[in-house]
């Protein structure tokens, strides 16, 4: 039995343990690793250290690998506020007495063993292994090798959580940076009940196209912000700016701005900050005859059609002009990667036509796309943004970590 498979067997042989871990707890469990992740943050910087020099600054990931004292202060709060959330587990979905005695239950129950493909976010290791242990799950973590070094710290501080409370460490597990290792992981069927990738459209298609475990697709964005013929440009301006800039290497980043052509005159305005930024714009020919001059030369360029098919991950935007509300729905239509959409409008009419004709998990009206994110919907945290709509859709939180199963009670009851 190789590496991969050894830990495979083991976590599935751990979910014996949390079946009979008691919501209590649990709690314990998860209140230990949000200090131990305080009180070895300087272990988790140095570690994180080792990564980070092995990365050009210059890389759309660098921001996402990067931990610092605040960003591991953060991580233990949520995982605080994930222990302070009920426990997903054991509630009662629905209940019926039939004509013939059965009392039949359906109740929520954990998925068994998940397992998270994920690229260059260490802070994700947190965030599983909370999320996982409060929902009764075991995971088994495959992250890049990019993050190795902030990965085994982490993991290495969870388990060693478990060993001093003597429960099986085996509920985290951290497969080897080897690509072999995913090749296992995809194809563990006697092992893992379902498999989470988090990170690139590339990532997430590879997943998908080799996988033989069920999949919940999560991550890529291609992001839009369709500014109305009604919008208010002063909210436009805030809500454009922030969902561009406040973190650009995230998956609710917006990525693409469509304007009603009649508002074209205000679009240096709506733009103004951007360059602060130093943003790049990528527009089309009215909106760039609109900006040339007033947005600086070196980072406004013609669009191309990649400049509405990419998700940047970085300080670049494209910028669409349509002719009318079923214009932008079109556009959105084709380019949408359906994670979080938003429109700036003070119709209610079409705001309302917006959040029913538009396909994606997060509808924003006059809002950033940048709230898409577990612990602002009140998750606590997230194991990702599903884009798919089976099972689950949009930020995954406790619920969506759960599946269910039948318990019926009978009192000798026979089938004629």
């Amino acid at each position: 039995m190789n590496t991969t498979e050894a830990i495979l067997r083991s976590a599935k042989e751990a979910t014996q343990t949390t079946a009979l871990l008691t919501s209590e707890q649990i709690n314990q469990l998860i209140d230990c690793i949000a200090d131990a992740a305080i009180s070895n943050m300087q272990y988790i910087l140095d570690e994180n250290a080792k990564d980070l020099e092995r990365m050009d600054p210059a890389d759309p990931r660098y921001d996402r690998l990067t931990l610092t004292t605040s960003r591991i202060e953060a991580i233990a709060t949520d995982l605080k506020n994930v222990e302070a959330l009920p426990s997903p587990l054991g509630s009662i979905l629905s209940e019926t007495i039939r004509p013939n005695g059965l009392t039949i239950k359906k109740v929520s129950v954990p998925f068994g063993v998940i397992g998270i493909i994920y690229e260059s976010r260490p802070n994700v290791t947190f965030d599983v292994a909370g999320l996982c242990l409060k929902s009764g799950n075991v995971c088994v973590l495959k992250g890049g090798s990019d993050a190795d070094c902030s990965n085994r710290a982490i993991v290495s501080i969870i388990r060693n959580v478990f060993i001093e409370h003597h429960v099986d460490p085996n509920l985290v597990s951290l497969l080897p940076p080897e690509r072999k290792a995913t090749a296992q992981l995809l194809k563990a069927r006697n092992y893992v009940d379902l498999l989470i990738p988090r990170g690139s459209q590339a990532l997430i298609d590879f997943v998908r196209e080799n996988a033989t475990i069920p999949v919940i697709e999560t991550g890529a964005g291609i992001c839009h912000t369709y500014f109305d013929e009604y919008g208010n440009a002063e909210k436009g301006q805030a809500i454009i700016t922030n969902a561009k800039t406040r973190r650009v290497s995230v998956c609710n980043a917006l990525d693409c701005l469509i304007i009603n052509h009649r508002r074209l005159k205000e679009l240096p305005y709506l733009c103004e900050k951007l360059a602060e930024s130093n943003v790049e714009i990528f527009a089309d020919k009215s909106a760039f005859e609109v900006l040339f001059g007033f947005y600086p030369a070196e980072l406004l360029k013609p669009s191309t059609e990649d400049s509405y098919s990419t998700e940047f991950l970085s300080y670049k935007m494209s910028i669409r002009t349509v002719e009318n509300f079923n214009e932008a729905l079109a556009h959105v239509a084709q380019y949408s990667s359906k994670h979080s959409e938003a429109i700036i409008t003070e119709n209610k009419i079409i705001a309302d036509r917006y959040k029913k004709l538009v396909d994606a998990a997060v509808i924003y009206v006059n809002a950033s796309t940048a709230f898409t994110d577990g612990a602002q919907f009140g998750l606590g945290a997230e194991i990702g943004i599903s884009t798919q709509k089976l099972h689950a859709r949009g930020p995954m939180g406790l619920e969506e970590l759960t599946s269910y199963k039948w318990l019926v009670d009978g009192d000798g009851q026979v089938r004629l």
